[in-house]
């Protein structure tokens, strides 16, 4: 409300009428009528729907007007653009001027609106009070309904009798037909007070509460991001104890001496991995806390240590629950879940086929895309595999190709993977995982390339893969988002697409889990628009047109594309049934852990704790898991003493430099195929 010493503000312009709304590629600008009231910019598809439905409102207070080229004015509020266009100049002007009055007005009514009243934060409100006051906006509401529904009977009634009236001008029945006149028109103007007055009563309440409900949500949000940020920081600090701890467990007798340094106050703002070895197994690495036998207790962060310990506590429950065990695991190792990349293989078959580099291309970034589909429910983390773990996936006879997979790396975990088929193509990537907790949310960083060639064009593509991030891992339920851009680059001819992963937001009207992309040649003339999900579809539109739209909130021009219908690019298959017992795993992922005759000594379907699990007894896993990190930690210790560093087993694959993108990446050597054929292992490392 304004305050009653505060200057009145300017009239406000009533604006409404017909303008043009780009959507998307696909389908350019489309007509909305659109009503400016109250400072709020509302749009609808047709008059109809403001009666029930709205499609967004835009709050000019905040909102940033441009005016464009040929008709063309852009909204940008609260980081979204709205591109607008109207019939003509005249009618954009008149909207510009309506639109800056509006936000002028709203502006000014923001900053004198009286905030008396309002003292202090509300740390908690009254149920019964929420509850009453809810309860009579709805009755309200249904007032305003009811008084809706009348005024529209009425209405049409008194132009029906309006429209006789002019019929029988001068004729004898003119007396009844005035008097019939201003009977509904009486009953019109009595239904339209109700209605008014129904809504002052509404907005009375309303705004009565508002503020209160306001303040009660900023403190929520508050004490939440301050729980984050604690739980945060007492698990870098706990990871902190627990490395101390490992170096040197007999200092950790009778009282004990603690202090926390600087370094690790000043490391946790920083987004960088405080362990890359998150998932599983920890290494050593420099301490940042001192342990020594003393009688008394320092720290830096908490006023008493029983706080501390109190905290401790539960971030190690939740650590050894989640972290350590193997109940949060599905039962398959990080190799297996590379290999799930080949689960539709077929798209790079037809890709091989391809006369044109730009359809191939189409193909090659509906791959790219369908790596993800399987992740859309799996949100338990697989084995971190033992250094020099290997897996072998021979699919032949059945699809054309065959797939190894090696753990090269430890620490950080880095895996090299390479897959020939007879089908014309060739597959290999080297991908090393960055993870970052942020207490509450675990974002899977993949750092590296892969690359695919086509064996008779000899087309090279490369591309990386995108952030996946796990919410919800203190409270809540687990669920899994894709997020981020995969520039894919045909090294041969030039050509590029960009594929934008949509973060999910609840908030947005866009479609969950959106990806889209174009596809350019080397003179960067576009020529194909991708769109889907990353769980269900992909599909390409050719592009036959392009035009200059109006410009953004930077001034650059936004081309718009007309195109051809969409085809059909890949559609995810279907769950087989019962996969909710079967963690959602893929038809291809249920046959990965099957055992086989004549793999390698190494190969993840002889892990015995992943074994284990799969068939139920977990704390049997969780015995030989922690038999088997300790081992190789052991094992580590051993080759460093001997060589004075850290000794990488890299009996099939080896470090090199790609003569294309200049990065370091592992290239399979071979050999692997003619040692199975032998069955000559002699070079495989004893890890289980």
């Amino acid at each position: 409300r304004v305050h009653p010493t505060a200057p009145t503000p300017p009239r406000e312009q009533q604006q409404r009428g017909w303008l043009f709304k780009w959507t998307n590629y696909l389908k350019g600008y489309q007509r909305r009528w659109f009503v400016l009231s109250n400072g709020l910019l509302s749009y609808y598809r047709t008059q109809a729907e403001m009666a029930h439905t709205c499609r967004g409102t835009i709050p000019l207070a905040t909102t940033h007007i441009e005016v464009g080229d040929t008709c063309h004015l852009v909204l940008t509020s609260g980081g979204r653009s709205y591109h607008l266009k109207a019939t003509s100049e005249g009618e954009c002007q008149r909207w510009v001027s309506a639109l800056q009055q509006a936000k002028a007005n709203a502006t000014f009514l923001m900053h004198h609106s009286d905030d008396s009243g309002d003292e202090g934060p509300v740390p908690q409100e009254d149920r019964a009070l929420t509850q009453g006051v809810l309860k009579t906006l709805a009755n309200k509401l249904d007032d305003l309904s009811t008084c809706n529904e009348l005024i529209g009977k009425h209405g049409t009634a008194l132009q029906r009798s309006l429209s006789e009236l002019e019929e029988l001008r001068g004729s004898n029945d003119s007396i009844d037909k005035v008097k019939a006149v201003n009977e509904r028109a009486t009953l019109f103007r009595i239904t339209s007070n109700a209605m008014i007055n129904a809504c002052r009563d509404f907005l009375d309440v309303a705004e009565s509460h508002s503020r209160k409900w306001q303040k009660a949500l900023q403190y929520e949000r508050e004490q939440r991001h301050h729980l984050e940020e604690t739980i945060e920081q007492l698990a870098k600090q706990h990871n902190s104890l627990e490395r101390a701890w490992r170096e040197n467990p007999t200092s950790y007798t009778g009282e004990t001496h603690i202090t926390i340094s600087k370094r690790s106050q000043e490391g946790d703002a920083s987004d960088e991995n405080d362990d890359a070895e998150f998932f599983d197994a920890m290494e050593d690495s420099p301490a940042f806390i001192t342990v020594t036998a003393s009688g008394n207790i320092q720290h830096n962060y908490y006023p008493t240590w029983k706080c501390y310990s109190t905290c401790l506590f539960i971030w190690s429950t939740l650590k050894s629950l989640f972290l350590s065990q193997v109940n949060f695991n599905e039962p398959l190792s990080m190799l297996q879940r590379l290999t799930e990349d080949l689960e539709y293989s077929g798209l790079l078959d037809r890709a091989a086929r391809c006369d044109s580099s730009l359809e191939q291309m189409c193909l090659v970034a509906a791959f790219s895309v369908s790596s993800y589909s399987t992740t859309v429910h799996r949100t338990a983390k697989p084995f971190n595999p033992l250094l020099g773990e290997t897996y072998e996936l021979d699919r032949l006879d059945e699809y054309g190709y065959r797939s190894i997979s090696e753990q090269v790396s430890h620490h950080p975990p880095a895996a090299a993977h390479h897959v020939m088929s007879q089908r014309g193509w060739t597959l290999w990537q080297h991908i090393t995982i960055d993870s970052k907790f942020r207490g509450k949310y675990i974002s899977v960083v993949p750092l590296g390339n892969i690359h695919l060639q086509f064996h008779s064009s000899g087309n090279h593509y490369v591309w990386s893969k995108v952030t996946s991030t796990v919410h919800n891992i203190i409270v809540g339920k687990l669920w899994i988002d894709q997020s981020g851009d995969i520039d894919i680059v045909n090294n041969t001819t030039k050509d590029t697409c960009r594929l934008k992963f949509s973060p999910y937001s609840y908030f947005s009207r866009e479609v969950p889990r959106k990806v889209t992309g174009v596809v350019e040649d080397r003179e960067g003339t576009a020529h194909y628009i991708l769109s889907g999900t990353w769980d269900d579809r992909m599909e390409s539109s050719k592009i036959v047109d392009s035009s200059q739209g109006c410009g953004g909130s930077e001034g650059k021009q936004k081309t718009v594309y007309q195109t051809l219908q969409p085809k059909l690019l890949w559609k995810k298959y279907p769950l087989p049934d019962n996969a909710e017992n079967m963690h959602f795993f893929s038809s291809l992922a249920l046959t990965l852990n099957e055992p086989e005759e004549g793999v390698a000594p190494t190969d993840s379907r002889l892990r015995p704790d992943q074994r284990l699990m799969e068939v139920g007894l977990w704390d049997e896993a969780n015995s030989q898991k922690q038999r088997l990190e300790e081992r190789q930690r052991l094992e580590r210790k051993r080759k460093e003493a001997q060589a004075n560093q850290a000794i990488i087993i890299m009996w099939k694959f080896y470090d090199s430099s790609n003569d294309i993108t200049g990065e370091s990446t592992y290239v399979y050597r071979g050999g692997y195929w003619e040692a199975k054929e032998r069955q000559d292992w002699i070079q495989c490392p004893e890890i289980f």
